[in-house]
């Protein structure tokens, strides 16, 4: 009963700190369950309902009442699915992606605001106790093998030491290649503007695994970089998950269109770009460390 009670208190206490138990989430009308929905249909461009009940673990008819309020304030739209007729489809309005923006800019504030009082360690800290919570407590069928995060202290020396390591090793790039990596990375960590250029690392098991940023490279084009998946990590999404998080960001930030600069031989990279969306607009003969190579620039609007 000790373990039970100190659960309990537990679960007392965090909803009191993230604010559940209030009439709205984020100041907004919507309750804790009605903004779960629209985050979910916020980061999908369609979904279908059944992927909804799936993913949240609601009942049919307790989602298709929140679906039939959504659909009262002209936040969704639904159809029967094009594939499968008995399917219901569903997405947001324009109005819809408004509200989703403004749940998902104040959930971010807030999390904000109570990471800045703890300190580094303690935020590292409470971030691990997480992590370990999700760990032990999510049904194994669902629990992500990696996750995304910004990136700390240390990170922008990995991406270097990892890019001249592995680029190394697979297409014998040498030194001048790392070194045009550690420029970029020492621009990035020196002055970039945060609301127009960010980084993501992915981590498996507390480690390190892939990396992606996404910088300015003019007021309207943002440039994706330095994309990066280990070796022991590849299969597994992660490259094409922090491409997701780049068009994302790149969106959000106001960029009206992405472009990156990439070479013929990384097979795996032109692919995961392919598939969100990039085409190829510019190729000409180059060289790294002696080696013949193709330069290309790929692009899409956004």
């Amino acid at each position: 009963m000790e373990l039970v009670s100190e659960v309990r208190a537990f679960n007392r206490f965090y909803t009191s700190v993230i604010g559940v138990l209030g009439a709205g989430m984020h100041h907004t009308p919507y309750s804790l369950t009605e903004a779960r929905v629209l985050f979910e249909l916020g980061t999908r461009e369609v979904a279908d309902t059944a992927d909804i009940r799936s993913a949240l673990g609601l009942d049919a008819g307790y989602l298709s009442r929140i679906l039939t309020r959504f659909e009262t304030d002209w936040l969704v739209s639904r159809e029967r699915s094009a594939d499968d007729a008995r399917r219901q489809v569903v997405r947001l309005t324009p109005k819809g992606r408004d509200v989703f923006a403004v749940l998902d800019r104040r959930s971010a504030a807030e999390i904000e605001t109570l990471l800045a009082k703890l300190t580094d360690t303690e935020r590292r800290r409470l971030v691990s106790a997480m992590s370990t919570v999700r760990s032990l407590l999510e049904p194994a069928e669902r629990r992500e093998p990696y996750v995304i995060r910004p990136p700390r202290a240390g990170d922008l020396g990995w991406v270097v030491q990892r890019h001249g390591v592995l680029y190394r090793e697979e297409y014998g790039w040498g030194l001048g290649f790392e070194a045009l990596v550690a420029r970029i990375m020492a621009e990035y960590g020196e002055d970039h503007d945060p609301a127009r250029e960010a980084g993501w690392i992915a981590e498996v098991r507390g480690e390190p695994a892939g990396c992606v940023f996404c910088v300015r490279k003019d007021d309207t084009t943002a440039q994706l970089r330095l994309l990066l998946v280990e070796p022991s990590a590849r299969g597994m999404g992660i490259g094409g998950r922090l491409v997701e998080e780049c068009l994302r960001f790149a969106t959000e930030a106001g960029y009206r269109r992405i472009m990156l600069w990439t070479r013929d031989v990384l097979a795996s990279a032109r692919r995961i770009y392919q598939a969100a969306g990039f085409e190829l607009v510019e190729q000409h003969p180059g060289e790294e460390s002696g080696i013949s190579v193709n330069e290309q620039i790929w692009a899409r609007d956004l």
